[in-house]
């Protein structure tokens, strides 16, 4: 008898459920979690919301332990301990994680862990939890073939690479995409230091004739809402944060997406925006695989090289209307079912391995 014939795996992830979370790495775990089979799997996941994503609270064999002001770690901890799961999935860097990791050492619990990493490592974004899940997990994963090898250079193990997908609910293209009289340069990502959205708002300075639209909030608004008003940009609009459906509406409003962030994995937005038809520049620091350099978009090397790709696409529709078509192709190759499957795999195997290291040795 198969183990999907006895009882499911049982699979604890410290990820959101809640259906306003867009943060990437929730919207992962939600997709993945909406597509694996009810009867093979038994998830368990916080829900920090009074409304959780709809697929997920109508899932058999799935438990959201609601979030609340206090006791959060000793509460989900519980769920780690009784009984243990067979796997602890995406660990994160919280006070949970550290407690799960303390534990499974201490007790020798038979709970395999699988690490999803989704940034690239180097001595800042590797240290402390992040590192210990690269080196205790059971099972090691990233988001593209780049992040897949700065874990290989910092810690000098091997980890696969398993992509993120596209949601085809939200992010799609337009049947009759019309190029808009004056160019829309859209930027959607967290407002923070690394992503440098203040040289959007450069850019929107240098070239008035254009409209550049901001999505998304963080700690460097302020600054970037203050440049815009020193530069006398009244061609940028700060849009705030959108909901993934009000999101894909932005993209295929839009005729160019500028992403000039520094430090990534593979931005899920890049091949959202793909998705949608939009061209994308972007720096090749991070190497995304889901922009084709000189075919659905840029990838490049230096801040100058932004400036001079944006002049281009702004000033060629049909190149514009080349890359877009050419960047939907592309993106489709990113099937969400696809990928679930590749983690059910996964699971099974994690939970085959392990099993086989706990078995007695015969006398």
């Amino acid at each position: 008898m198969t183990r999907s014939q006895s009882r499911p795996i049982t699979i604890f992830t410290p990820s959101d459920a809640g259906v306003g979370n867009t943060n990437a790495q929730n919207l992962t775990v939600k997709e993945i979690v909406a597509r694996l089979p009810e009867d093979q799997f038994h998830l368990t996941m916080l829900c920090d919301s009074d409304v959780p994503d709809p697929r997920l609270s109508a899932r058999r064999n799935t438990r959201l332990v609601p979030w609340t002001k206090r006791g959060n770690t000793l509460r989900l901890l519980r769920h780690c301990l009784f009984p243990p799961p067979d796997i602890y999935f995406f660990p994160r860097t919280g006070p949970l994680d550290r407690a799960f990791f303390e534990l499974r050492k201490r007790m020798g619990l038979r709970t395999a862990v699988i690490t999803y990493i989704v940034m690239a490592m180097n001595e800042t974004t590797g240290l402390g939890l992040i590192g210990r899940s690269v080196v205790e997990g059971d099972m090691l994963f990233g988001n593209s073939k780049h992040v897949v090898e700065t874990i290989h250079q910092m810690f000098g193990v091997e980890a696969s690479p398993i992509y993120d997908g596209i949601d085809r609910r939200y992010y799609f293209p337009s049947p009759e995409r019309v190029a808009n009289a004056a160019p829309v340069v859209l930027y959607a990502g967290s407002l923070q230091p690394r992503k440098r959205v203040e040289l959007a708002i450069r850019e929107a300075a240098r070239l008035p004739g254009l409209q550049f639209r901001i999505a998304g909030k963080g700690e460097t608004e302020k600054d970037c809402r203050d440049l815009a008003k020193q530069l006398g940009c009244g061609n940028v609009s700060f849009i705030g944060h959108l909901s993934p459906e009000k999101l894909g509406v932005e993209m295929r409003r839009a005729d160019i997406f500028f992403f000039p962030s520094i430090l990534e994995g593979n931005p899920q937005v890049l091949l959202q925006a793909s998705a949608c038809g939009l061209p994308c520049i972007a720096m090749d620091l991070y190497h995304s695989d889901y922009v084709v350099n000189g075919k659905t978009g840029f990838l490049v090397a230096a801040d100058s090289e932004l400036a001079q790709r944006l002049d281009l696409l702004a000033h060629d529709g049909i190149l514009r209307r080349s890359f877009g078509n050419a960047a939907v192709r592309h993106a489709s190759q990113f099937d969400w079912n696809d990928i679930a499957q590749q983690w059910a795999a996964v699971f099974q195997e994690a939970v085959a391995k392990r099993r086989l290291y706990h078995q007695p040795r015969a006398s």
